[in-house]
């Protein structure tokens, strides 16, 4: 017979399976970003095959997409839309300007590291990436899903004050709550 970490340890295995397999996305678009995603969905290319599927609402959303640029003001948003969501919950970072702030790197109102403000597990490289990349960054997740390592949900949770304390830092109207799950 298993014991308790043995039977865990394939109730694990099991449900990241299937959650790899069925993956809503939540696509946060600005700037240019956006224009990617509705090529990628189409049967040129059918994301669908792969699990990946639009969700209408934060709540319906496994995977938030953040697609091109953030501003201060977006951020804010940004945050919300994610905490809304259910755990496990992921981020990929879309384009370079998620990973650096990309042509915009040095305006004075543009998020230049997505990863100090919410976990990103996927950041998707291009100026805009093209649906290839963009499937590639799904598989890229699910393989991670698959094996247990993509956490970002978990690590948020568990450094909950210095994410916060980046996010104030930036926002500097902040009238939320401190965290809303």
């Amino acid at each position: 017979m298993y014991n308790d970490k043995e039977s865990q340890k394939i109730v694990d295995i099991i449900q990241n399976y299937a959650r790899k397999h069925s993956l809503f996305i939540l696509a946060y678009g600005t700037g240019c970003g956006a224009i990617e995603i509705p090529p990628t969905m189409t049967s040129r290319y059918d994301a669908e095959r792969f699990g990946i599927r639009g969700s209408a609402t934060p709540r319906q959303a496994d995977v938030l997409l953040i697609t091109g640029y953030l501003a201060t003001k977006s951020l804010k948003r940004v945050i919300k839309v994610y905490e809304q969501m259910q755990d496990p919950k992921y981020v990929i970072g879309f384009g370079s300007c998620t990973i650096n702030g990309g042509m915009y790197w040095d305006s004075y109102n543009t998020i230049n590291v997505l990863d100090k403000y919410l976990p990103v597990d996927v950041y998707i490289n291009g100026c805009m990436p093209r649906p290839e990349a963009v499937i590639a960054g799904f598989v890229k997740l699910q393989k991670l899903i698959q094996q247990g390592k993509a956490d970002g949900w978990d690590i948020y949770k568990k450094n909950i004050d210095e994410y916060k304390a980046n996010q104030k830092k930036i926002i500097t109207n902040w009238v939320m709550p401190d965290f809303n799950f």
